[in-house]
């Protein structure tokens, strides 16, 4: 018989609150301005197409990476608006301003809209700016590794200068909250503060290793189409970043699974450096929302979404987290 696989979370750090997610369900808890805790909870809808599309490789990572930016933005949305309000506060949209349907999909939108804008000019820019060097850099080698140079320098420098304020200085330690919640439960340690705050603030499936996957994987695949005119060169830049999304997909994946083996785990190196930047040691507080979210995610998992009250807005922090994943 053979050993069935153990579930796979993942998540996302919001302002003041972390969410995760499993294959069916998604739970964020943040804390409040009166230090209560406060959950949101979207399901993940299993619709036939998308089903099988996420079973085809290089392309399941596009429709994850899309499906992830609509429900990550309906999260955001939710952190955002209540993190610095009182409980009994908050002001809800009206039917007349809206309907539940049409907001679900303005918010996904959003959301997927967004990233994709990133996506362009973090692909088309270093081109341009490799393009105005060509008479330091002349012919397809060169130019292509100036541009690769350009899209990392541009990464770092946008990831450096955004932990500097503090408020995304706060995410990235709720981002590293996240983390050692997920390797403390993949380690099959009991869900506590302690046993949180021992554990590395850096994963292997992180997103911040898949941006920096997509600087190397493009680098790559340059290589195999034209480099001249420079019109082609911008066509082939665009019409290749969902191959170069998919392909990077896969390495993340790939490297995920060699984590544990001598020398292989090195490949997956790369990511966890950037991760340095993209995550901060979490207060104890912190990592208190981390695992409530989490021992949300896995009640709703055991009893059901019907049977487990999630929406609590004077939610107190529990401080004996004492859920045990084996």
């Amino acid at each position: 018989m053979s050993k069935q696989q153990p579930p796979t979370y993942g998540g996302q750090a919001l302002i003041e609150g972390v969410m995760f997610g499993s294959k069916n369900h998604t739970v964020t808890a943040i804390r409040r301005k009166d230090d209560s805790l406060d959950y949101f909870y979207v399901p993940k809808e299993q619709k036939p197409i998308s089903t099988k599309l996420k079973k085809i490789p290089f392309v399941r990572g596009i429709v994850a990476l899309v499906e992830s930016a609509g429900i990550g933005s309906r999260h955001l949305t939710f952190a955002n608006e209540r993190y610095d309000v009182m409980p009994g506060e908050e002001v809800e949209p009206s039917e007349e301003e809206t309907s539940k349907l049409g907001m679900i999909i303005g918010v996904a939108a959003i959301g997927v809209l967004s990233f994709l804008f990133g996506k362009f000019v973090f692909t088309l820019v270093p081109v341009f700016l490799a393009q105005m060097l060509e008479f330091m850099a002349p012919g397809k080698t060169a130019q292509i590794l100036l541009e690769s140079f350009f899209k990392l320098a541009l990464l770092l420098i946008y990831i450096s200068l955004i932990s500097m304020t503090p408020l995304i200085k706060r995410v990235f330690k709720y981002h590293g909250a996240e983390h050692k919640v997920i390797n403390t439960y993949e380690n099959g340690l009991p869900l506590t503060v302690e046993n949180v705050q021992s554990q590395s603030r850096l994963h292997y499936r992180c997103g911040s290793s898949f941006l920096l996957f997509t600087v190397i994987v493009g680098m790559f695949i340059y290589f195999f189409v034209p480099y001249d005119p420079f019109w082609l060169r911008i066509v082939n830049r665009i019409l290749l970043i969902p191959v170069v999304i998919g392909v990077s997909f896969e390495v993340l994946q790939f490297t995920n699974g060699l984590r544990n083996i001598p020398v292989l785990k090195y490949l997956g190196y790369p990511g966890l450096w950037l991760q340095l930047l993209t995550t901060k040691e979490p207060d104890d507080d912190q990592v208190q929302v981390a695992i409530a979210s989490f021992n949300k995610l896995l009640e709703i998992e055991e009893q059901g979404i019907e049977n487990v009250e999630i929406l609590k807005s004077t939610d107190a922090v529990v401080h004996q987290n004492t859920a045990t994943v084996n």
